[in-house]
């Protein structure tokens, strides 16, 4: 008896499918937004939204941060072995254990399962950066902590809500051991997330079929692998090696950390291993494993097509190699909360790596983090605030072949996703004043294609027993955003403290700054991202155009770009700038 074919599934059907559950992700995210209370979550946008099948395989997701854009996935595959099938229609499900699938404690996952009738169907799942979780320090950032209790507290997979009904006396557990009363409210924000997720699904169930909906889900699957193959076989075989390094694990600040990363391409499959880099610091500087592989996949995703969507087929073309006990896939019982800040430098490892043979697809460096948490109370209003000063930490990206680099768009594992702060919105939610915010003239690398500008904040800290925590990895010269092919660094980070009384305070780059008084003058400058190519290639029009726009200096102009420019006229003098030019062929070609 011959065996009958299962009909083949419609191309266009499948990407209805696949529009359809993307859409409603972002239903998932719209819900989030308005009703969040947080300015982390509903201004900065630091969290994700996904779907996923039963087992645990991401369906689709929007990424409204990158760094969170692949952290749902091991943590529900962990929350599925761990219940087993004690998972009911109705539960809700807390994680954020990073020792058990999750990438950092503030990043806690609401996870819901989706039954149709009494079949599990898929999940929805939420997760985003809570304003505090326990631990040491208000807001979760401690760069004193030397393991994970120190931190925040620690939820393993844990029922909130069970065929439901809310777990009253786990939730009054949960947030006995929480700071901030908002942070209940974020939750259940995200479960209400959750709950649209919910309702999309089973309307995709209803309308693809419960017994034919996972086939057409398999075919998703097997697209996004074949498209993702077809991008690594454009890449020649061969073994590509890329560096960088880290200042400062938190316990030694002269110490230093080495990223290093092998890719190997062989036909429709690479693998990216991280085995030479450094072992686990004993202060905080560490990443669990998943939130390494947030950030390579968020850095290998920029260098193929936009088009590819993201599903679980993306993992099978890819090996990551990630051993236990280095600094990037750190053993318990280690302080991770940096992990995922090592984004950056772990972006610029892979990019140094495949610069050479994709010399037109990997962008320059882009400036790395230095991030200001500040938390006290607010006379004022008579309430506690904690914010992560988002509009202050944005800098520039790196330039690309063709293309500038974005001015301040903010760190690549946030790109995209954290907005700056709407200046009034950053004062209703915070007592502080801000006094300027602008970008910052000469803060780009200069290249053919220069980089993105960085910007210098100026906020007056106002509030009552304030303190402020310094999580970053950019005030190094050797920090500054690399160029490529020639073009050249970005500015670097700094951060000054001017008291009211005159003093003046220079924060490390990992440090917590007790007793900040009221009317602190906080000055910082977010770096801008590297040049790709020779500056002295790029269109003098060009140079121009940021010269009259007040981000290259005149004098920048000359030396960086050899343009000279009227300075009364601001107009380009030919004459002389052809003269500067051929000087500088002739030391080029001497070289």
């Amino acid at each position: 008896m011959t065996r009958r074919r299962p009909p083949s599934l419609d191309p266009i059907e499948l990407t209805v499918l696949q529009r359809r559950l993307k859409s409603v992700t972002e239903e998932m995210g719209l819900a989030l937004l308005r009703t969040t209370r947080s300015p982390i979550l509903n201004e900065a946008r630091d969290f994700v939204t996904g779907l996923y099948d039963p087992q645990g395989r991401m369906l689709e997701q929007t990424e409204y941060i990158p760094i969170l854009a692949f952290a749902l996935q091991p943590a529900l595959e962990h929350v599925i072995g761990y219940f087993g099938d004690d998972i009911h229609p109705g539960d809700v499900i807390l994680h954020n254990d990073v020792f058990s699938g999750g990438n950092q404690n503030n990043d806690v996952a609401v996870f819901k399962p989706v039954f149709h009738g009494r079949r599990l169907v898929g999940w929805a799942a939420c997760k985003g950066h809570q304003a505090d979780i326990g631990g040491a320090v208000r807001g979760g950032y401690n760069p004193n902590a030397r393991e994970v209790w120190q931190e925040a507290l620690r939820i393993p997979p844990l029922k909130i809500v069970e065929r439901g009904g809310l777990r009253r006396d786990v939730w009054d557990m949960v947030f006995a051991n929480v700071r901030l009363p908002i942070v209940q409210a974020d939750i259940q924000a995200q479960m209400g997330g959750c709950g649209v997720g919910e309702r999309g699904l089973l309307e995709i169930v209803e309308r693809f079929g419960v017994e034919r909906l996972p086939r057409m889900v398999e075919a998703l699957f097997e697209r996004t692998e074949r498209m993702l193959g077809a991008e690594f076989e454009s890449v020649p075989d061969g073994r590509y090696e890329g560096r960088s390094t880290v200042w400062d694990d938190g316990v030694d600040a002269d110490a230093t950390m080495t990223i290093a990363i092998t890719v190997s391409v062989r036909g429709r499959h690479m693998t990216i291993d991280l085995s030479g880099s450094s072992a686990q610091t004993p202060g905080f500087v560490n990443a669990p494993a998943s939130a390494t592989a947030s950030a390579l996949m968020l850095s290998l995703l920029m260098l193929v097509s936009p088009e590819i969507p993201p599903n679980a087929g993306l993992f099978r073309p890819l090996t990551i190699v990630n051993p236990p006990g280095s600094f990037l896939n750190a053993a318990f019982p280690a302080a991770t909360t940096f992990g995922n800040t090592l984004a950056g430098p772990i972006s610029d490892a892979l990019f140094r790596a495949l610069a050479p043979v994709l010399p037109e697809r990997v962008c320059a460096g882009w400036n790395r983090a230095l991030n200001v948490a500040v938390s006290g109370f607010d006379g004022e209003r008579g309430r506690p605030f904690t914010d992560i000063l988002f509009l202050a930490l944005k800098g520039g990206s790196g330039a690309v072949h063709g293309a500038d680099g974005y001015d301040h768009i903010g760190l690549i594992n946030c790109a995209g996703g954290i907005l700056a702060q709407d200046y009034e919105m950053f004062e209703v939610h915070n007592p502080h004043l801000l006094r300027r915010h602008e970008y910052l003239c000469d803060s780009a690398g200069a290249g053919r294609w220069r980089g993105g500008l960085g910007i210098e904040s100026e906020i007056e800290l106002r509030g009552v027993r304030m303190t402020g925590v310094v999580f970053g990895d950019g005030v190094q010269e050797e920090a500054r955003a690399f160029g490529l092919h020639g073009g050249a660094g970005g500015a670097r980070n700094t951060l000054t403290l001017t008291a009211p009384d005159g003093r003046v305070r220079h924060p490390a780059s990992k440090q917590i700054v007790d007793d900040i008084p009221s009317g602190t003058v906080l000055r910082q400058v977010a770096g801008g991202g590297g040049g790709w190519g020779d500056p002295t290639a790029r269109d003098p029009r060009a140079v121009l155009a940021d010269v009259r726009a007040g981000v290259v200096s005149l004098e920048a102009a000359r030396r960086d770009y050899r343009v000279a420019i009227d300075a009364a006229a601001l107009a380009i003098d030919e004459t002389a700038t052809a003269a500067l030019r051929r000087a500088a062929a002739r030391r080029g070609s001497r070289a």
